[in-house]
């Protein structure tokens, strides 16, 4: 029966079908209102499918290739990068390295999908899907940490390919480039209409009696982890890079009458952290977040790192160069004791004309007085303290037990 609706529908027939078998299977029934987000098209010229974070493009031939179940496991899988939002939150990742970006949200994806359908085979990765990105190693780690397991990996000289079942080839491509190319209005108003049909989603889902979507209740009580947001934080605020430029031509190449571009070097600047030493923050988890931090700046290099120790004032300033980063967490001495008045840091940094790209502030958020004013991006990494939420910047709240 299913081969002969498969001869009778056209691919287009197939693919609205498919929408609808998923919007009516229960523990999708949720997604609903996200499957009607975007333009949804079947192409020639599409090898196999692609997204922007927002339309979703079918290649004609690939998909009729496919059986429903395999079909619908490619539908999910589209939804599933939009979903989260993945070509908007991790471009980053996209820009330091292309092809594990792409490979680390389809593990993450495939991961997911493989678990939810593993009983009814609803969704299978199966036939031409089959060689995709897909390992159980992965199932319970985010998007970055997979990244960075696969990054280590490359670094190792291993092949980020070389499994045991033989997948970790993408079976789609990820428009990153188009992804950004959304104004920021238009970013602003895609992540609002996601979140409010994942929340109006689950509501219905809920009132219906519908199973539950581990994947979509993860999205609205998410377990945060906090170095992958500090890393985040810092790779998007001082990540610098290489970029060429024909406002000012190589000179090596006018003697030929030929315009070639000049490379240009964007340093990272400065980055601060500010540290609450009024006495909550222990030894220990100062270790472990200037550990962090170091490891970090590894990666975006700024061009130093300075820490400043504070209380009612600033009791320490230290200047760390991009040489001296790997002693940081054993050489440094906090000091102070006092009370908490953080708007003595950004005070104390306009009086030395510190003007960093990024300030990260580290405190247990029982302030005496204002939050003071900031003219930089800012982090508050917030110990402890749930209830203190920053009037200006981001703010990230950990957990002693996070450490």
């Amino acid at each position: 029966m299913n081969l002969l609706i498969k001869q009778n529908l056209s691919v287009e027939q197939r693919l609205q079908k498919a929408v609808s078998d998923i919007m009516m299977k229960d523990r999708y029934t949720a997604l609903a209102g996200l499957l009607a987000i975007g333009d949804r098209s079947v192409r020639d010229d599409v090898p196999t499918a692609c997204t922007n974070g927002r339309d979703e493009r079918y290649g004609r031939a690939y998909s009729e290739q496919l059986n429903d179940p395999e079909l619908r496991f490619l539908v999910l899988h589209e939804n599933y990068h939009k979903l989260p939002r993945h070509l908007h939150i991790y471009y980053h990742l996209y820009k330091m390295d292309p092809e594990l970006a792409n490979m680390a949200c389809d593990y993450w994806i495939n991961g997911k999908l493989v678990e939810e359908n593993k009983l009814d085979k609803f969704a299978t990765m199966t036939g031409a899907l089959a060689n995709g990105c897909y390992d159980e190693q992965y199932n319970n780690m985010s998007v970055t940490q997979i990244f960075n397991a696969l990054r280590e990996k490359k670094k190792q000289g291993g092949s980020v390919r070389d499994f045991p079942n033989g997948n970790g080839v993408p079976f789609d491509t990820h428009e990153w480039e188009e992804a950004q190319e959304l104004s920021a209005e238009e970013q602003r108003e895609l992540a609002k209409d996601i979140d409010d049909v994942i929340r109006q989603g689950a509501l219905v889902a809920g009132k219906i009696g519908s199973g539950g979507n581990r994947t979509l209740e993860d999205l609205l009580d998410p377990k945060v982890d906090w170095r992958e947001v500090l890393r985040e934080f810092i790779t998007d605020t001082c990540a610098g890079g290489d970029y060429s430029t024909y406002n000012k031509p190589n000179r090596r190449y006018l003697h030929l009458d030929l315009i070639m571009p000049s490379g240009v070097s964007e340093k990272v600047e400065e980055l601060v952290l500010a540290v609450d030493t009024s006495g909550s923050i222990g030894k220990y988890e100062l270790s472990m977040f200037l550990s962090e931090v170091k490891g970090i700046c590894d990666t975006v290099k700024p061009s130093r790192v300075r820490i400043l120790y504070w209380d009612t004032d600033v009791c320490r300033d230290e200047v760390y160069e991009m040489d001296d980063l790997d002693n940081l967490p054993n050489s440094t001495k906090p000091d102070g004791g006092g009370g908490t008045e953080v708007a003595c840091v950004p005070q104390y940094m306009a009086e030395h004309g510190i003007k960093p790209q990024a300030t990260i502030v580290f405190t247990d958020g029982y302030l005496g007085g204002s939050w003071g004013s900031w003219t930089c991006p800012t982090l508050w990494v917030i110990l402890n303290n749930k209830s203190a939420v920053s009037k200006v910047g981001k703010t990230l709240h950990v957990n002693r037990d996070d450490f």
